[in-house]
């Protein structure tokens, strides 16, 4: 199901929480894409983004790859979603202009999604050097409970 727009319902919901994120908003990270099971988020390579050696800060790649994840798999169960754990690779420094996330589905369940992520520098000409790795488990989110919740 589309708008009018063209823009799918999963997507304007990712759109709409992706907004709703202010550390999202102060890293100035922008969601290329998202459908169920997938997601592409990226952030331009500024100043204040880079550690003491000039590379993207491994905390920025880290965002990236936890939040491209999240989203997959988040979409993938079918709404909100939180991460349960996930683990980053550092490849090799990130340099260029942008860096992207793009992360999938590779398994789901009823209640969870084992999700894979590569973080990519994209150089001026639009060549693309892997950074990251990242794999990690997404959790819907809401009671996953009867009674009341522990206080």
């Amino acid at each position: 199901m589309t708008d009018d727009t063209g823009t799918s319902a999963p997507e304007e919901f990712a759109r709409q929480v992706f907004e709703a994120q202010p550390f999202t908003r102060f890293l100035g990270a922008e969601l290329v894409s998202a459908s169920p099971g997938a997601a592409e988020i990226r952030i331009a390579n500024r100043p204040e983004l880079r550690q003491q050696h000039g590379f993207v800060h491994g905390g920025v790649l880290s965002y990236l790859a936890d939040n491209a994840l999240t989203f997959a798999g988040g979409l993938a169960l079918g709404g909100d979603a939180l991460t349960a754990e996930f683990k980053v690779n550092y490849v090799r420094p990130a340099t260029g202009p942008v860096i992207t996330a793009r992360a999938q589905a590779a398994a789901t369940t009823r209640r969870q999604a084992v999700c894979r992520c590569e973080v990519w520098s994209v150089a001026e000409d639009g060549t693309e050097k892997l950074v990251a790795v990242a794999q990690g488990t997404i959790v819907a989110a809401g009671p996953t409970r009867t009674g009341p919740a522990p206080a």
